[in-house]
Order: C-alpha cells, then structure tokens, then sequence
C-alpha cells in the first residue's frame, strides 16, 4: 500500500470511528520551504478550530505491522485531547481587530525557499529571512494554535505590514518568552541524566519556552544584546532549524566559510525539509549591536 492509498483507507476508517455529526476530510497544508504535508481532519460544528493530524509516524506502524483499525481508533483518541473547544467558538472574532491584535505574534522563515507563499502574505525582510505573521489562538500542553495572516486579513482589519510588526515585536516575546541556556543544560535535559564536567563551552541554545518556531527569539528587542553580556564576546548564529538556533563564541567557532559548509550539511542531512531555517552562519557584533551575515 502506497502512502497515498494509506491515507484514503485512513480516511474510510476514522468515519466510521466517529459521531454522524463530526465531518472527516482529507487535508493537504503548504507548511515552511513549500513542504506539502497531507493529514486527517475531524471537524465538528461548534468548534472553528480543526487540528489536522498528520499520519507519517501511523504509516510506518502501519508497515511495521500495526492494525488499520487501531491506528484509527489512536487518531480519533488524540483528537479527542487536542480538540480546541474553547476561545474560538465565535469564528466571527477573528474579523475584529481589538479581539486579535494582541495575539499577533511573528516567525522566521526562510526568503527564498518560500517565495510563493511571500506573494500571499505580509512580511518583513531581515537578513535572508522573511519575518510572518500570525494570530496566537491557543496556546496547552499539546501545542499552539495558530492561524497565519494573510493579505486579506490586512485588507479586512485595515491595517499595515508595520501595525502588524509593531504588534508582533510586542506580543511573541510576552506569549512567547524566550530560552536561553548552555548546549550541556539542554542536552542533559533532553537525555535525562548528568554529563561529566569538562572545560566550559560557550556554545548556547536559544529558543522559545514552547521550542516551536523558536528562532524568532533572535529578533525579540533586546535579546542579543543581553546574549552577547552573558557571552562576553562576539558571536556566531547557526540556524539549527525555524525552532531554535545555536549561539557560539567568536573564540570558539571554526572559520564561517567552515561554518556555513557544516550547516548545510547538517540540514541536507539531519533537519527535516520544513524545518530548515537558513544555510548561512550570522554573526553578531557587540560594538554595533547588529546581526549580520
């Protein structure tokens, strides 16, 4: 069974897992880098908010032997926990501006891999970035919920590219605090046990407290200048992924033609294709405060 055949028996079978008043679809999203991801959406009246639930990690259980029938029970469970079923129960909220506009946040994605999508929406641009927009609609345990803003929500709240960033500048870094911690810290964390000490490294993690499209931290107002006081000196930007980025000394950084080959290798390698950021190293000068290629 091909991927594609995968998800229409997926499809057949989450229908007849659900109440009669629950719509279930096929639906295909066009995420960061033009990566076309396609997935189950159940939708029920009441609730504007349908997350989509995509099914790669259900097609390789499946391959690996795991019932048709039992993935679609696990879809149709999971569902059930990350319905959004509170805030947006009037969908026409979203047409007022006063209702959204502080929970315009913005995001970091590449320019040029993303050339399509930039003729649809705003955008600011930042060095070979394009800063996007969106509206913040819920934030627990399972994840955001967010709707991106497009040319037509600017032309409905009458507002511009610049009330859009000024908002933004002001809101991400409230709902979206960031992260900043040594590279041991987080690994110790994500493995769940000590590391032995060595000579310190300062090399840094910088995301957001969520670690979803964490990399906008770099353009929050002030925070590279308060980095570049905890470093002490002047600093490297690697462009992990859209979620985070990694923060070295200028002391203890390979040259940035060095740099920028071991990025792009680690991203043709390692970095799934929608989360890719950028394949180029930034650098950050104390002296002017600015981020530059």
């Amino acid at each position: 069974m091909t991927y594609f055949q995968f998800i229409h028996a997926v499809e057949t079978k989450v229908k007849k897992e659900v109440e009669e008043e629950k719509t279930v679809s096929i639906h295909t999203n066009v995420k960061n880098n033009g990566v076309r991801r396609s997935g189950i959406m159940i939708s029920e009246k009441g609730i504007n908010i349908s997350p989509t639930i995509y099914l790669e990690e259900y097609f390789h259980q499946f391959r690996m032997g795991y019932p048709l029938e039992q993935i679609a029970k696990d879809i149709v469970g999971l569902y059930e926990k990350i319905r959004f079923q509170n805030s947006w129960e009037d969908g026409e909220k979203v047409k007022d501006y006063e209702f959204v506009k502080d929970k315009i946040i913005y995001r970091l994605i590449g320019r040029e891999e993303n050339q399509e999508l930039l003729k649809e929406i705003p955008y600011k641009r930042y060095l070979d970035l394009a800063i996007i927009y969106y509206v913040l609609l819920e934030v627990d345990e399972y994840g955001m919920a967010s709707m991106m803003v497009r040319a037509e929500h600017m032309d409905m709240w009458k507002v511009t590219e610049e009330d859009l960033y000024y908002r933004a500048s002001k809101n991400t870094q409230e709902l979206l605090p960031y992260e900043f911690a040594p590279m041991r810290t987080v690994i110790e964390e994500l493995l769940g046990l000590g590391m032995e000490e060595g000579p310190a490294e300062k090399m840094y993690i910088l995301s957001n407290e969520m670690r979803s499209y964490g990399a906008a931290a770099l353009i929050y107002p002030d925070c590279l200048r308060k980095i570049a006081g905890v470093v002490g000196e002047n600093f490297f930007v690697i462009p992990s992924s859209v979620h985070e980025t990694i923060i070295v000394a200028e002391s203890e950084a390979p040259g940035r033609e060095e740099l920028g080959s071991m990025i792009e290798e680690i991203n043709e390698t390692q970095v799934e294709a929608e989360e890719v950021l950028s394949d180029r190293a930034y650098y950050y000068d104390r002296e002017s405060g600015k981020l530059a290629l």
